[in-house]
């Protein structure tokens, strides 16, 4: 046998223990080393969909008008003296608000008296003469002509006396129309004239206008399709029908506020119009308050039927995709999410009104979108979006009432006083 070299021996016998040494103290470390914890389930927010009775209503722009207007307008000529009323102000019907100078329709006026007067003098002077002849005649004391030129003249008379007296009756209305007065209560705009001003009787241009603004008519439109669904929806017998005598409008102001008052309809259009393809709608509204004038622009939310069985589910649990086509995400009884297709037919405040896809009682996502996708297992949490809805108003009044003392501005520190010297 050949001879062992003892250096060679010493480093083999080195190596293994250090292989076993490192070995030992791996399986150890991984005999050390805790398992991973399960992943929990992500808390999501669901609403569970409840059948409910819905009131469906169109939203239809709208113009306001005012009830009553009245263009004034002279109907004598002359000079105003005096103006009336305060512009802007409310008038009373029969009120004066101008005066034209009367001297000339005074004098019309005496005139027409006079020529009354002396018809009224000849009248008398042909009655006595044709009941004269009409003796005489009986006796031949005069001939039959002049006895039918009597009594002729004794009718002109009559006549002229009537005409005398309608003259007279014509001056006394000019004279009154010299006191130009309110044809209808109400509130009165800018006077388009002064004192001094000459004015014709009927002119073109109005003195000025009154309105009366309580009530006020909205005018609205819908169009003709959308009352050939709504009959249609009404005759397959998903809505129940509102009756006409209690059809509500209520209104929207401008600002997107809601109006305090609610309004009627008043009638609806039977002609549609063949330009607009439109049916007008009208509705009248008490106005108070004065809030609404007339040509403002308005929102009219029309009562157009019943859902008496309707699913609601908060917009912000749908989605869309590229085509369009709207789903949401339903906890399922095991809480696995499933994605699922829904129909929608309208919007109904900040929700949507389902016509398919999801049944009372199925709980819906509305939260926690980020940390979810279908398929996977959540823990839902039920929503009050009542509740939600309180908590973000009474947290837009907080915000608002301390919206001035934030913006104000800072008021500068008083300057160090000088010293002494």
């Amino acid at each position: 046998m050949g001879r062992v070299n003892p250096l060679a021996a010493l480093m083999r016998a080195t190596l293994c223990s250090l292989a076993v040494a490192g070995a030992l103290a791996a399986c150890s470390r991984q005999e050390a080393a805790p398992a991973p914890a399960a992943k929990a389930a992500p808390e999501v927010g669901v609403v569970t969909l409840k059948k409910q009775s819905q009131q469906l209503d169109a939203t239809l722009p709208g113009r306001t008008r005012a009830s009553l207007t009245a263009e004034v307008r002279p109907q004598v000529s002359g000079i105003v003296q005096k103006r009336l009323f305060t512009e802007g102000a409310m008038v009373r019907q029969g009120q004066q608000l101008y005066q034209i100078d009367p001297a000339a329709l005074q004098a019309t006026e005496s005139s027409a008296q006079a020529a009354l007067a002396k018809a009224e003098a000849i009248a008398r002077t042909q009655e006595a003469t044709a009941r004269r002849n009409a003796e005489l005649v009986k006796i031949d004391a005069i001939s039959q002509q002049a006895f039918e030129e009597s009594q002729a003249a004794a009718a002109q008379s009559r006549s002229d006396v009537a005409v005398a007296r309608a003259n007279l009756e014509t001056a006394r209305i000019n004279l009154k129309y010299s006191r130009i007065e309110a044809p209808i209560s109400g509130r009165i705009s800018l006077s388009a004239v002064t004192p001094g001003a000459l004015v014709t009787a009927n002119q073109a241009d109005a003195l000025t206008s009154i309105v009366q603004l309580d009530p006020m008519y909205v005018d609205f439109t819908q169009s003709s399709s959308e009352l050939l669904q709504l009959r249609r929806d009404l005759q397959e017998g998903r809505f129940q029908k509102v009756e006409g005598d209690k059809v509500a409008v209520r209104i929207l102001l401008d600002d997107g506020s809601a109006y305090a008052h609610q309004g009627k309809l008043q009638f609806a259009g039977v002609i549609v119009n063949a330009t607009t393809g439109t049916v007008t709608l009208r509705a009248t509204v008490p106005n108070p308050d004065g809030v609404l004038m007339p040509g403002m622009y308005v929102q009219a939310l029309l009562p157009t039927g019943l859902a008496p069985d309707a699913l609601l589910v908060p917009q912000q649990s749908v989605t869309r995709d590229l085509t369009g086509k709207a789903s949401v995400l339903v906890a399922k009884d095991d809480d696995v999410l499933e994605k699922r297709a829904v129909q929608i037919d309208r919007a109904v405040g900040n929700q949507w009104l389902l016509q398919s896809g999801l049944a009372a009682g199925e709980r819906v996502v509305i939260d926690g979108f980020q940390r979810i996708k279908p398929g996977d297992k959540v823990r839902p949490v039920e929503v009050d979006l009542n509740a939600k809805a309180q908590a973000r108003k009474a947290k837009a009044a907080e915000s608002q009432a301390k919206a001035p003392a934030s913006d104000a501005a800072p008021v500068p520190a008083p300057a160090p006083a000088a010293s002494a010297k």
